[in-house]
């Protein structure tokens, strides 16, 4: 089956991260109807067989120290309780509603492959794949071992635990990761998804790559829901407590991989995912989670599904208010030389911002903090709003990060100036400023030319101007401007017109 492959900078695929729900009328009365009566009872009975498992749980690593609990469990300890926490999980799931499972092709044993990797990733429901997997080890957040239950369950499974605060914990968890998969049979089969997020299941969003080892085999499986949800947690949680359902996996042949493969995790990566989309019949996409944003890789750089700087148009400020808080921010970040970077309080004075949560809102969609720096701000809003042409916009971002008006640009300007047009960090610049230098300083004439001509990254032109496409503002006033820098006046120099 062909596979498709899909730019987000395109705009030619489905949102992977918005579900949508259509039922008509009859079908919400019937839901409403069922939901009284079946949400409540099998709610009770999920939490009944929790509550049995829980303590079963627990006793499995009873009485082993540190050391003991480091090892995989045999033994009597396996046979007497891997059996009915098996049972009770799959009573879970049937409860909730998922009475069968249908299962096709072969899972791979653990000579074979000591991985299987699971997509699409659509939800807490996608773990009843541990079932036909005979439990297999998973990795989760070190934060889920708090939780009642799950805790219990985690301990029980022997998972690898990581915490995405602390970078010590993730280097602590791939030591683990190489250490089972490369035991050659001593731990037992895991089970990952490689997506690293949830999305609604209409498409392959990128591949993690694996460790940094050779690629381990891996038997691929699938995994569809046959219902709809929709963005609210909620929903998605109860929408399979009101109907039955079934459950479909498939289980792929073990992926071999090839000497490039090994000598590229990437490529390795990308390729799989390609095989498992041409499975599953859905497109495979760039699009990858930075933090919380969705994002698409383009040769290093993330452009953002969509940017916070139209959350800053639409909600935090009024149309005809925005063309002046522009004028406002980039003049003050022209002539503060010390630093672009306010606080809240600072943010709301500067954009008249009377309620102080809506500058806290503001500053959320930049950073993590109670502060943000004005020129990503800034020109992420000038950027979606269409007011300057796209050489315009760069010969404003160019003024404002090249600082020491050397008319070049440094590897961390570069990054932080691109970060700053499309409302994202960016991670990865290194290739757009190697081949936006040509071996001598990066100007911006250099930027533009490679930003406007080059094969990939004009795309990020393109991705730029068809953002602001969807974005109406009012006709623009003429402002004064004290550095060069107005939104309104157009301050690009003549070459820059001439290659745009």
């Amino acid at each position: 089956m062909e596979t498709r492959r899909c730019s987000s900078a395109a705009q030619d695929c489905a949102h992977p991260f918005i579900h949508e729900v259509k039922l008509s009328a009859a079908q919400r009365i019937k839901g409403g109807l069922l939901g009284c009566i079946l949400f409540p009872l099998r709610v009770a009975l999920a939490v009944l067989f929790f509550l049995i498992m829980w303590p079963l749980a627990r006793l499995r690593l009873a009485g082993l120290s540190e050391e003991e609990r480091a090892k995989p469990v045999t033994g009597w300890r396996r046979w007497l309780f891997h059996p009915p926490i098996w049972l009770l999980s799959r009573a879970v799931f049937f409860s909730l509603g998922f009475l069968w499972v249908r299962v096709k092709g072969r899972r791979a044993d653990l000579r074979e492959a000591p991985v299987l990797v699971v997509a699409p990733h659509s939800g807490f429901f996608d773990m009843l794949v541990l079932c036909p997997t005979q439990l297999a080890t998973v990795v989760s957040r070190s934060e889920n071992t708090s939780l009642p239950v799950i805790g219990a369950l985690l301990e029980f499974n022997q998972s690898v635990l990581v915490s995405r605060k602390d970078p010590e914990s993730r280097k602590k968890a791939v030591a683990q990761l190489i250490q089972r998969l490369t035991s050659d049979g001593y731990w037992p089969q895991m089970l990952m998804f490689p997506e690293g997020t949830t999305t609604n299941g209409r498409s392959l969003i990128k591949f993690k790559p694996g460790v940094s080892v050779e690629p381990p085999l891996i038997s691929m499986t699938r995994a569809a829901f046959q219902f709809a949800s929709n963005d609210n947690e909620a929903c998605r949680l109860t929408s399979p407590l009101l109907l039955l359902f079934y459950f479909s996996l498939q289980f792929l042949p073990v992926y071999k991989p090839s000497e490039e493969e090994k000598k590229d995790p990437n490529l390795y990566a990308d390729n799989v995912q390609k095989l498992m989309a041409g499975a599953l019949g859905v497109p495979a996409t760039d699009y990858v989670m930075e933090g919380r944003v969705p994002v698409s890789k383009l040769g290093g750089l993330s452009l953002p599904l969509e940017s916070p700087a139209r959350d800053a148009l639409k909600e935090l400020l009024g149309e005809h208010e925005i063309q002046a808080a522009i004028d406002r921010i980039i003049d003050r970040c022209g002539e503060d030389t010390e630093g672009s970077t306010v606080s809240v309080e600072e943010l709301a004075s500067l954009l008249g911002l009377r309620d102080r949560q809506a500058a806290v809102h503001l500053c959320s969609l930049y950073s993590k903090g109670e502060s943000v720096d004005l020129r990503q701000l800034g020109l992420s809003v000038l950027a979606l709003s269409g007011l300057k042409d796209f050489g315009s916009l760069l010969h404003s971002a160019f003024t404002l990060f090249d600082r020491e008006h050397r008319g070049s640009l440094s590897a961390q300007q570069l990054s932080d100036l691109m970060g700053a047009l499309l409302g994202v960090p960016q991670q990865d610049t290194t290739a757009l400023y190697t081949e936006a230098c040509s071996g001598g300083p990066l100007t911006e004439e250099k930027l533009l030319r490679v930003l406007a001509q080059h094969q990939t990254y004009r795309k990020v032109k393109e991705f730029l101007e068809s953002s602001e496409a969807s974005v109406t503002l009012p006709k623009a006033k003429g402002v004064n401007n004290n550095n060069g820098l107005s939104v309104i006046r157009d301050t690009s120099p003549p070459h820059n017109k001439k290659q745009e």
